[in-house]
């Protein structure tokens, strides 16, 4: 691909996939050049460096996001949405997490982001020290769950073939290890069985999203009754 018809959208589209692909460690201007056909020179045409380029992948990235207004679906919805979302999208680029945290990775997506998070939760009826309390329980479980589920996939995509006899011995080991604990014996059993009763919903972050805004919701009232009862 030639130097003028390589444009920066194609360079962070590619970046994306390869992020995808290797995580943060395998990013390198010189793959990602051998990917787009170009030498790695080429790419500062567009990008300044490797840190910039991660943040305009992580900017498209949050910005792909959909935000519900709160004022039309209500304060919930527009809350469980938005925590879904984020998850999945934690999910599908594992290497988001990482980058998120970095100083580097924070653009105007992640600002965004962050501002309809305070707008979904302002809605509710929280304000000040709370309301930034009810933003960050919200993110802080989403990233826990993401980086949990993220990290398992990122792992086993990179384990070779050659490796799985390791894994199953590391199962065999951790086997061993709960025999001396029965509360935790009995539920990896209850787990693995083929006839395992599950909930309603079967989605774990669907039933952790709506216990956090459950919690959310009943500290949110039992906060306006003592204001009641103090007027």
């Amino acid at each position: 691909m030639a130097r003028d018809t390589l444009d920066q959208s194609q360079i962070v589209t590619a970046a994306i996939d390869l992020l995808d692909r290797k995580g943060l460690t395998g990013l390198s201007m010189r793959r990602l050049g051998q990917g787009l056909g170009v030498s790695a020179p080429t790419l500062y045409w567009h990008v300044q460096d490797k840190d910039n380029l991660i943040e305009l992948a992580s900017d498209r990235v949050w910005r792909s996001i959909p935000l519900l207004d709160p004022a039309v679906v209500g304060w919930r919805q527009a809350a469980t949405d938005l925590g879904m979302h984020t998850y999945h999208l934690g999910v599908a680029h594992h290497w988001l997490i990482s980058a998120t945290i970095s100083a580097y990775a924070y653009g105007t997506g992640m600002a965004r982001y962050q501002d309809h998070s305070y707008a979904i939760f302002e809605t509710a009826g929280f304000s000040d020290a709370q309301l930034d309390w009810a933003v960050n329980t919200l993110f802080n479980f989403v990233l826990g769950a993401m980086y949990q589920d993220s990290a398992r996939a990122a792992a086993l995509a990179a384990t070779p073939d050659t490796d799985k006899n390791r894994l199953l011995s590391v199962s065999e080991k951790a086997a061993k290890i709960m025999a001396d604990f029965p509360r935790l014996q009995a539920r990896a059993h209850a787990q693995a069985a083929p006839d395992a009763q599950v909930p309603p919903s079967t989605d774990p972050v669907v039933f952790g999203l709506a216990a956090v805004l459950d919690g959310l919701a009943a500290a949110l009232k039992q906060d306006v009754q003592t204001s009641l009862r103090t007027v």
